[in-house]
């Protein structure tokens, strides 16, 4: 017992000495990445440095979505910090619901962020969420397959060649599927998935004047092509599987290739979890010769909403999370391979992580991905695989229903793309855009 007092006085004076009155107990709303459920075993390291605890709140991506957008629209109060992305981001902060990070302390080095994240992050100039990791996307593959069906993957391949190359590729005796891709409901999901991959046919959401533009052939284009190939060469089901179906299967070997999040390559390539770590290579997303890459660009990002009252605390989080102290925290722990990538400068000049072998291609993805200019033709929205407007996500995630429902043989194409423009145009027209 004398020991116990000892322990909890020394404790509190500690608490004292570095400026922490009392600690907080922070509720944090979180995806269940495995990056963030790597962040959750290492909170330990935040309370023994500040005295605050943590309770997570982990949801699958599309429900994580509805809860901090819900939660903010109404001012529930239920999170001191939301994980949101690019797209939330400057929306939420020109709108006030955001409390502004442009007060993290020196050491942080708010500076040393990748330029691209914290310009996706900011609304005029300012800062109002930190990335916890950024990502494009790329492609995963097997290079054992590749080879046996006598391909070679180029560093910048066509979406011909990788129709080509999941066909030759597919075994269904052995229950190998030559392509993985998302199909499932959600804008940020599925949604997100065929909106970057219709950028490189030449397709957009809107023209100049946002009328919708699913009524048009390359809207066609993308989707017939999707449907064929993946019913080709995809895995039975694709319609219902977004990014954690498709890791699950890619670690299991039941995939040839796999296009999606560069960070899910840390996933793929750890002996822990994957059972061809050891067999897998790495080109940039796909592209159809008209100057535009299928690849995206995001964060998950840590932000404050306005109505917390533990905002000290929550900054003392966000610090902890997305700082260099942190990345070396987990490469002490788990490798340099499985840091959280695509945050900051730094970690691309690092020597130990320069030697991962997916690092340069993660940064010529997130390099090459370009939110201002993401269309072949002119567009007057910003973003890749969204439209970075208030209403995008409700019509979008609506879109993605048609869409997966054309996927799961529910409905044509040609069908999902007529509901999709109609629905898209009353929307539109509702909220005085036309």
């Amino acid at each position: 017992m004398r020991l116990k007092q000892l322990i909890c006085t020394a404790a509190a004076a500690s608490l004292m000495a570095s400026g922490v009155a009392y600690a907080d107990t922070l509720t944090i709303a979180t995806v269940n990445n495995g990056d963030m459920i790597r962040m959750q075993g290492l909170t330990d390291d935040f309370t023994a440095k500040t005295g605050h605890t943590v309770e997570w709140v982990t949801l699958e991506e599309n429900v994580l979505r509805q809860r901090v957008t819900t939660d903010i629209t109404t001012k529930g109060g239920a999170f001191d910090i939301m994980t949101i992305g690019m797209y939330e981001t400057p929306i939420w902060g020109k709108s006030g619901w955001l409390v502004p990070l442009d007060d993290l302390s020196a050491d942080y080095n708010a500076g040393d962020i990748l330029p691209a994240m914290a310009g996706g992050l900011s609304h005029d100039g300012t800062l109002y969420a930190a990335p916890f990791y950024g990502e494009s996307s790329m492609i995963m593959y097997r290079t054992d397959l590749m080879k046996k069906a006598g391909l070679t993957m180029p560093k910048a391949p066509s979406w011909s060649f990788i129709a080509k190359a999941a066909r030759e590729m597919t075994d269904r005796d052995n229950g190998i599927n030559g392509i993985c891709l998302r199909g499932k409901a959600g804008w940020g999901e599925g949604g997100a998935f065929i909106t970057a991959m219709s950028n490189s046919f030449g397709a957009r959401w809107f023209d100049e004047n946002w009328n919708a533009q699913f009524d048009t052939r390359e809207w066609s284009d993308t989707l017939n092509f999707y449907v064929n190939m993946m019913n080709d060469a995809g895995p039975a089901g694709f319609a219902t599987n977004g990014f954690n179906e498709n890791l699950s299967l890619f670690q299991q070997g039941k995939c040839g290739m796999w296009i999606d999040a560069t960070v899910a390559a840390s996933f793929v390539t750890n002996p822990k979890d994957s059972t061809v770590a050891d067999k897998v290579g790495f080109a940039l997303a796909p592209d159809n010769g008209m100057g535009v890459r299928s690849n995206w660009l995001w964060a998950w990002a840590l932000a404050i909403p306005a109505g917390t009252q533990k905002v000290d605390a929550a900054k003392q989080f966000i610090e902890w999370a997305t700082s260099n102290g942190y990345i070396e925290l987990v490469a002490s722990k788990e490798g340099w391979a499985n840091v959280p990538p695509g945050a900051r400068t730094s970690l691309y000049k690092n020597p130990n992580y320069m030697d991962v072998p997916f690092a340069q291609m993660t940064l010529d993805s997130i390099l090459s991905a370009d939110p201002n200019n993401s269309t072949v033709d002119p567009s007057p929205y910003v973003g890749i695989q969204f439209a970075a407007i208030p209403e995008f996500a409700g019509i979008a995630t609506e879109v993605s229903q048609e869409f997966s429902a054309a996927y799961a043989g529910q409905q044509s194409v040609a069908e999902a793309l007529a509901k999709a423009q109609a629905l898209t145009n009353d929307a539109m027209e509702a909220a005085g855009y036309r």
